[in-house]
């Protein structure tokens, strides 16, 4: 089983921008600490962080038959991707998208996703820990779906 994590724009920063909004924690601290997760749920985890929206779209079509699932901070691209959006529908595989602040307590123009309808789930304004739920959360989905 494998879960392929995806980084948007900014968040190579995280640790040092903004850390009353996102926390203090390291984009490599995350990381870390998802792959140490899925060590213990017998899942490869993967991880990438680009900045550029089509860097995110051929990342998702280069592993679309690599990974079983995805979770998603897509950041800025959230509220303006159509691209990132017809992606994630068209590798068709689950995905949970997760942001480190509570977008819908912040500015009227983060209110919108343009992922939400098409994504599995969505975890926000828990800080680095969401990506750990979204991480439990799609191995559980996973597990339960190779029963069915």
């Amino acid at each position: 089983m494998r879960v392929d994590v995806l980084h948007g724009p900014n968040l190579n920063l995280l640790g040092e921008r903004e850390p009353t909004v996102y926390g203090k924690a390291t984009l490599a601290e995350i990381d870390s600490r998802l792959m140490a997760i899925g060590a213990e749920l017998s899942c490869e985890v993967r991880t990438f962080q680009s900045n550029h929206e089509g860097a995110l779209v051929d990342y998702l079509h280069a592993t679309r038959r690599l990974a079983d699932a995805y979770i998603l901070n897509p950041a800025g691209y959230t509220h303006t991707s159509v691209a990132l959006r017809d992606a994630v529908i068209a590798v068709a595989k689950p995905a949970i998208e997760v942001h480190l602040s509570n977008t819908d307590a912040r500015e009227a123009f983060r209110h919108k996703s343009l992922l939400a309808d098409v994504v599995l789930g969505r975890i926000q304004g828990l800080g680095a820990q969401g990506y750990e739920w979204a991480l439990r959360a799609l191995v559980a989905h996973l597990r339960a779906g190779q029963q069915a």
